[in-house]
């Protein structure tokens, strides 16, 4: 039997999650100005250096915003986030994704879906839609929802890769973390079994070239989860 390594958080990650948790908690609200950095480290009994490094990072995820010769404020994350912001609440929240966070993201992934199908129903040789067939086998002997959920979101990168649009893949993959979450969610609910057959069904018009029968698929299997029909809001 083996075990992982286990590791403290650096100060500059404690810095961050306070931050993050006063400003997710409304206990900061947007438009709230910051101590100043001296201050803050006195307060925090940490260097100016943790503050700093700490500081910039919350504004790069969207938590923060400098103004120059003003100082720093609370930033409406909402408006001025990025996919790191939703990383970090989603941390905040211990893995958990709120009801609209989830059907914001799903609609997203649908538009995505629909352009890889279509690339790769017109562009992809038939040996990178054999690699999808790989993939999908590899799905059918997963051993737990979570090996399940990095295989799927593999074949869905794997789709993008192979229309060959650059960009594609890219956006893809900075919807990792999310998008495997929602997986494993819907694994717990529903069976891998169920992530299989949605997979495979889409495979079978992928190779089929049958792009209007795809385009069908994507809407009817997503549409569900998107209207709540089939629920991934809450696990049970």
């Amino acid at each position: 039997m083996e075990f992982s390594k286990l590791s403290a958080p650096s100060l500059k990650d404690l810095f961050i999650q306070q931050l993050q948790g006063k400003i997710l908690s409304g206990e900061l609200p947007v438009g709230t100005p910051l101590p100043p950095e001296r201050e803050l480290a006195r307060q925090m009994q940490v260097s100016r250096a943790v503050v700093n490094g700490g500081l910039a990072e919350l504004a790069a995820q969207g938590f923060l915003e400098v103004r120059p010769r003003q100082g720093t404020y609370v930033a409406d994350y909402r408006r001025k986030g990025n996919l790191s912001t939703l990383i970090a609440i989603m941390e905040y929240r211990g893995g958990v994704l709120g009801k609209e966070e989830i059907r914001s993201i799903l609609e997203v992934r649908r538009a995505l879906e629909h352009l890889a199908v279509e690339n790769a129903i017109r562009y992809a040789s038939d040996q990178s839609l054999s690699r999808l067939g790989e993939l999908l086998e590899n799905l059918a002997g997963a051993k737990d929802a979570t090996q399940a959920a990095e295989i799927a979101f593999s074949f869905q990168h794997e789709l993008a890769l192979a229309g060959g649009n650059s960009i594609l893949p890219l956006i893809y993959y900075s919807f990792k973390a999310p998008v495997i979450t929602l997986w494993i969610r819907f694994c717990r609910m529903y069976g891998i079994e169920a992530l299989c057959r949605n997979t495979e069904t889409l495979y079978t018009y992928l190779r089929a070239r049958d792009q209007q029968a795809a385009a069908h698929w994507i809407d009817t299997y997503l549409g569900k989860a998107i209207s709540g029909s089939q629920q991934i809001y809450s696990e049970k």
